[in-house]
This record gives structure tokens, C-alpha cells and sequence, in this order.
């Protein structure tokens, strides 16, 4: 029995060094506790996103930034000094998904019976479930019973986040090291279906790509052009360009469609079409939205499940931007 016992505690330690250990997240985690929370969050969402748009991309970026930095433990909710959201990586996130996630816990606490019992970490997780919802994409049940992190650093961030020049080789590692498969990467980089960047994020690739090519080969000439004329020379370099031309505004499978013509935002959005060992991957994606948001559904279920702290680690914050 103690021999058993200690094979479980050791195979939960091993999933936990490559990012998943998530025994006990379940799909009821608060039905006895706070069974409207879905509800309360759906709405608080819902009121959100009437007022911008910005809450969709937003809130989905929000969430795979916090998932990839110290797990998903709502850290970079976090508003102290030196906190996640002041690294460099973090500044462009929206202010509209962090409110997001304030208006949907107020909403919860608002119900007596669930005060201070949902942690952030789950509202920004159903959260993220709604808004990709709500622009079109797959509906998803979302498994539950994260508890809050208390630590938040700017170091933390420092080579954590994937980059936009990142070859298929550097995104694979920094998937695999959260135990996400090269499928999960193809699949939640779809999520660039939706939102914006910012122009000095791809300036290199259509001015000064290299010594023989200002502009990057891979990239189609007339969308090159086209995004030219949208961040012209010494323009400002926080101008935001949406990341699919096509349908800025719907979760569909458009991402893929635009990467086989050549028009990926990101050189590492775009190797994932050139580099032959994903190609196949985009597209069946490109060919089938079934095939993809069955894809994104298993990945994005995958991603919340990365370095979670559950049972007695961590805390259940009462604000979501400051430890108790």
C-alpha cells in the first residue's frame, strides 16, 4: 500500500516538472459550493464584451500569458511591484481582459453562498471559455479547482513566452516543456485567428529582413505591401494591426487559410506552414473547422492544466490583483 502510495505521489511529481499534474481538476469542482458560477461569469462576460470587442483577444491572450508564466495560478493578475504584467512580453496585454476578469469575480462574490470561495485563476479560465465562445468559436466544458498563486516576478517572464521570430524547433521546446505536443502549439496558435499586434512586433520582417531580402520571402508581396502602408517608416510602433485581414472578429479556422497563402502575421505563425513537419497539421485545419476546434478544445483544456496549484497549495484571493 505505502509502495502504491509512493508510485502516485512520484508519477504526479514527474507530470508536474513538465507542467501538468491536474488529478484534481473536475468539471463539477463548485456545483455544491457555487452551483450558478457559471452563470454569473457568462454574464459578467456577456455585459463585458458589449461594451468592446477588446474583451475577446484580450481575455484569451490573458490567460495563455498566465498559463505559460509560473502555471495557471492567475499570476499575472498580480499588481505588486515587480509583478508578471510590467515585464516587456506583458505590457501589450489588454487592460480589457484584466477588467474582465474583476467584473466576472465581483459578480460571483456578489452571490453570498460563493464569496471567497471561486479562485481568479478558475473565473479567468471560464472566462476564456466565453469569449472565444462568444466570437463564434466551440463551446467547451472547463475543468476547475485552481487555486491562486501568491508569487508574482518580472523575472519569471523572461524567456517564457514564445516570440514572434521563434522557429518550429523554439516553439516546440517551450510547448513540451509544459507537456503540450506540437498539435497543442498548431492548434492555440489558431487562437491568432482573433485580436492585434503591434507593428514593431513585425517591422523586421517586411523592411529589413535581411541582407538580401528587406522583405521576409515567406511572407505573400501584396500582404507585405498591405502592411506596409498600414505601419509606414517612423510610424508609431504601437499601432495595432489585426492578426487575421480576413475575420478579425471570428474564432473560425481563417488563421490556418491565411497561413497557406502566406499571410501569418508572425515568422513564427508562418513557419508552421513552411517547416514541413507541421504543414500536413495547418492543413487539415484549413480544411476542416471540426478538425480544428476539436484540435483547440483538447489543447486549450491541456494548457489549463499546466502547473496548477490545487487542494492546499496556494490561496483563493478575495481581490484578484493583490495576495490576502
Amino acid at each position: 500500500m505505502e509502495a502504491a502510495r509512493s508510485i502516485v505521489v512520484l508519477s504526479c511529481l514527474v507530470l508536474f516538472t513538465c507542467g501538468i499534474c491536474s488529478a484534481q481538476l473536475s468539471k463539477g469542482f463548485y456545483s455544491q459550493t457555487c452551483p450558478n458560477l457559471e452563470t454569473y461569469v457568462r454574464s459578467a462576460v456577456t455585459t463585458k464584451f458589449q461594451q468592446t470587442f477588446v474583451t475577446i483577444p484580450g481575455t484569451l491572450r490573458l490567460f495563455f500569458h498566465d498559463c505559460f508564466v509560473r502555471g495557471c495560478d492567475a499570476s499575472v493578475l498580480l499588481a505588486n511591484a515587480n509583478a508578471e504584467k510590467d515585464h516587456p512580453d506583458d505590457l501589450s496585454l489588454a487592460g480589457d481582459g484584466f477588467d474582465t476578469v474583476i467584473k466576472a469575480k465581483a459578480a460571483v462574490d456578489s452571490d453570498p453562498q460563493c464569496r471567497n470561495k471561486v479562485s481568479c485563476a478558475d473565473i479567468l479560465a471560464l472566462a476564456t471559455r466565453d469569449v472565444i465562445n462568444l466570437a463564434g468559436g466551440p463551446f467547451y466544458e472547463v475543468e476547475l479547482g485552481r487555486r491562486d498563486g501568491r508569487i508574482s516576478t518580472i523575472a519569471s517572464v523572461q524567456h517564457s513566452l514564445p516570440q514572434p521570430s521563434d522557429n518550429l524547433d523554439q516553439l516546440n521546446s517551450q510547448f513540451s516543456r509544459r507537456g503540450l505536443s506540437q498539435t497543442d502549439l498548431i492548434a492555440l496558435s489558431g487562437a491568432h485567428t482573433l485580436g492585434f499586434s503591434h507593428c514593431k512586433r513585425f517591422f523586421k520582417r517586411i523592411y529589413n529582413f535581411s541582407p538580401t531580402n528587406r522583405i521576409d520571402p515567406s511572407l505573400n508581396l501584396q500582404y507585405a505591401f498591405q502592411l506596409r502602408n498600414m505601419c509606414p517608416l517612423k510610424v508609431d510602433p504601437t499601432i495595432a494591426i489585426n492578426m487575421d485581414p480576413v475575420t478579425p472578429r471570428t474564432f473560425d479556422n481563417q488563421y490556418f487559410k491565411n497561413l497557406q497563402n502566406g499571410m501569418g502575421l508572425f515568422s513564427s505563425d508562418q513557419v508552421l506552414f513552411t517547416d514541413q513537419r507541421s504543414r500536413a497539421t495547418v492543413n487539415l485545419f484549413a480544411s476542416s473547422e471540426d478538425a480544428f476546434n476539436s484540435a483547440f478544445i483538447s489543447a486549450i483544456t491541456n494548457l489549463g492544466r499546466v502547473g496548477v496549484k490545487t487542494g492546499n497549495q496556494g490561496e483563493i484571493r478575495v481581490d484578484c490583483t493583490r495576495v490576502n
